[in-house]
């Protein structure tokens, strides 16, 4: 077989692969949704189990039916409370889907804080971008952001930026501070740091989980930080591992159940990988979309001499 055969053969072999997978990140994982269950031993010994429903990186449009009809049934966990983690629209037009969406979750006592793709409208980008840390810029059009925040707090929902929020849930007393998207560099949570908390647990709360803003909330005495951003990479190896966090977090915690320490002092880092995508980037591999419920469980009792 001459050479130049043999690489059109190989050309043409890539092609038809390169297609197949593309198809099947599109067609199928990217709308193959999860729930995952998390257990996170971050309560005082002797307590109560909490529920916490992590929600985050919709990027929701209005035709997506399976997606809004995945996330409606979600009300039947019954949280004690939930966390959403930004990125909520990807088009003007899906303010009135979201409602519908979210309307089964609206009893549940919820804290979000926003994400960039809560205020810039997505476009086609360059996907060595995300290498870079950086997929918007100043002059992108802008989402009615101040509308979205009306909309979610109209459901009985707070918003969690630059606010210390208490919630007494069973035998605890859950304190949440949040803070502005670290991504868009308005990360602000020296607003709400440093007076002590009095609670049983402090839970951080940030859309992009940059270590600069986890440093922060692990000085401040978080137990938990909950984020999303990443999407778990969105296109992974087959072992799962991410090529990109579209951030500075390590690769290896661009998705679940992780520890972020600061010092001798640490807290337990949960990521959501999300449940989708920009619209001009709908695809998954071996990254499936999500949304995760938390159960914080009692830590051990210490031990004594």
């Amino acid at each position: 077989m001459k050479t130049s055969t043999l690489m059109g053969s190989l050309l043409a072999t890539t092609g038809l692969i390169g297609a197949a997978c593309v198809t099947y990140g599109t067609a199928f994982e990217n709308r193959a949704y999860q729930l995952r269950h998390v257990t996170v031993p971050t309560l005082p010994p002797g307590h109560e189990s909490i529920r916490i429903l992590h929600l985050s990186d919709l990027h929701l449009l209005a035709g997506q039916t399976k997606k809004i009809a995945w996330v409606r049934a979600l009300g039947y966990l019954r949280p004690h409370l939930l966390v959403n983690t930004g990125d909520n629209i990807a088009s003007p037009t899906a303010l009135e889907t979201l409602v519908h969406t979210l309307s089964p979750l609206m009893k549940v006592p919820a804290v979000f804080v926003l994400g960039s793709n809560d205020v810039y409208y997505p476009r086609p980008l360059n996907p060595l971008k995300y290498f870079t840390n950086r997929d918007h810029d100043d002059v992108a059009p802008t989402l009615p952001t101040e509308t979205l925040i009306r909309t979610l707090e109209d459901m009985g929902w707070t918003n969690a930026e630059r606010q210390r929020l208490v919630f007494p849930i069973n035998d605890s007393t859950i304190e949440v501070r949040g803070c502005g998207d670290a991504h868009m560099d308005i990360d602000d949570y020296d607003t709400v740091m440093g007076e002590p908390s009095t609670a049983d647990l402090l839970i951080g709360v940030t859309h992009a989980p940059y270590r600069r803003v986890l440093d922060q909330m692990v000085a401040d005495g978080a137990g938990l930080i909950c984020t999303g951003h990443t999407h778990g990479g969105q296109v992974c190896l087959p072992s799962g591992r991410a090529l990109t966090t579209n951030c500075d977090l390590p690769l290896e915690q661009a998705k679940g159940l992780s520890t972020h320490r600061l010092g001798q002092s640490s807290a337990y880092l949960h990521v959501s990988a999300g449940l989708g995508t920009s619209p001009f980037a709908p695809y998954r591999f071996f990254c499936p979309p999500e949304a995760t419920l938390l159960t914080l469980t009692a830590r051990p009792s210490e031990a004594h001499d």
